[in-house]
């Protein structure tokens, strides 16, 4: 299959020309739930309700499935939305928070999908809110699903320093330990305790977290809504091997493109 390419059509109707298990990994961010018109008859997200609008992103994500390895991964950034009376919303009251990303979530779960993780993309440079009756907006959800329970995910690209804390801890000799002592057949009990260690034996990195401070995107093209590329290339060096291929069915600026190219593995738009 030819990689490196952008192809322009229908999302779906482009994915059931790509042939099975021919893709290691899918970092995308389709279009939002009504707040968006990009000016395309028959365009995810305006549609009159948020029934149609999940069953046709589970519709997509179905096939993308088939084209993805048994062992892929789908990254999902989706952002949420409130009601109001023009969307006609079942269940929900104006000014509701609908809960789209959950609504989602749940439906490609509920399809086959294993629902692995929900990171949190904090955003750091946040737009102002002007709202007065609630906190303002300042993270979205970022979706790790997988094909099925044994899959692909390199833990080690998503190391990260150790905190503050833990450093100065390092500094003074001392590191926190909490072990169980107790007798066999006696109940243990759960110690805390602090002892003199080497800084040799000190970790310098820990475990990557679920959630992420990322800024958004500086992009200033036509397209508006780009995600940033700090964001999908830790999901590419850890969802896709080394000269694996990434696809984006919703390629819009082209993002993943360029973070795919960038850490030596190959895309697909």
């Amino acid at each position: 299959m030819e990689t490196n390419r952008i192809i322009q059509g229908d999302a779906l109707a482009v994915l059931r020309t790509l042939p099975d298990c021919s893709v290691h990994c899918c970092v995308t961010s389709p279009p939002y739930f009504g707040l968006r018109d990009y000016g395309v008859d028959g365009q995810i997200g305006l549609e009159r309700s948020l029934e149609a609008y999940i069953a046709r992103l589970c519709e997509v994500f179905r096939e993308l499935r088939r084209v993805l390895r048994d062992d892929g991964t789908l990254w999902i950034n989706i952002g949420d939305s409130y009601a109001h009376s023009a969307k006609g919303l079942t269940g929900c009251k104006p000014k509701d928070l609908i809960g789209v990303p959950w609504a989602l979530a749940f439906a490609l779960r509920a399809d086959g999908w294993a629902f692995r993780s929900d990171i949190i993309w904090h955003k750091t440079n946040a737009m102002p809110n002007s709202v007065t009756d609630r906190p303002g907006n300042t993270y979205e959800h970022l979706f790790l699903l997988a094909k099925s329970s044994r899959y692909h995910f390199d833990y080690t690209a998503l190391m990260e320093p150790v905190r503050s804390s833990t450093e100065k801890r390092r500094n003074r000799g001392l590191y926190p330990n909490k072990y169980t002592d107790g007798a066999p057949g006696q109940t243990s009990q759960s110690i805390n305790r602090s002892f003199l260690v080497s800084a040799s034996e000190l970790p310098s990195m820990r475990r990557g977290r679920d959630i992420w401070s990322v800024g958004t995107s500086n992009y200033r093209g036509a397209f508006f809504a780009a995600f940033p590329e700090a964001l999908v290339r830790p999901c590419i060096a850890a969802g896709c091997p080394e000269g694996g291929v990434v696809l984006d069915p919703f390629f819009g600026s082209g993002t993943t493109g360029v973070a795919a190219l960038s850490q030596g593995r190959r895309y697909l738009g």
